[in-house]
């Protein structure tokens, strides 16, 4: 039996790949448009503790976390519980 790692982001989870993609599309996005580093640590950390992650994926809007923890303008899409 396949094991789904619930609280895991993309590397933590086996989905290398998807993690390459994330990264290779990261690296296309303008700075200006990206959060600094302590903060998407933070928002990623946020994340892990958060019922709707699964393998990377947040199962209330279906994006990577890695992407929209990345963006500066984002918000946490869970409307009911936003925890960032």
């Amino acid at each position: 039996m396949e094991h789904i790692c619930k609280k895991c982001l993309l590397l933590e989870a086996g989905e290398e790949a998807a993690f390459k993609s994330v990264s290779d599309y990261l690296s296309t996005v303008e700075q200006d448009l990206l959060a600094n580093k302590a903060l998407y640590h933070s928002r990623l950390e946020l994340c892990k503790k958060c019922e709707f992650l699964i393998s990377g994926m947040c199962r209330k809007c279906g994006c990577y976390v890695e992407i929209r923890a990345a963006l500066k303008d984002k918000s946490c899409p869970n409307e009911d519980n936003k925890l960032w």
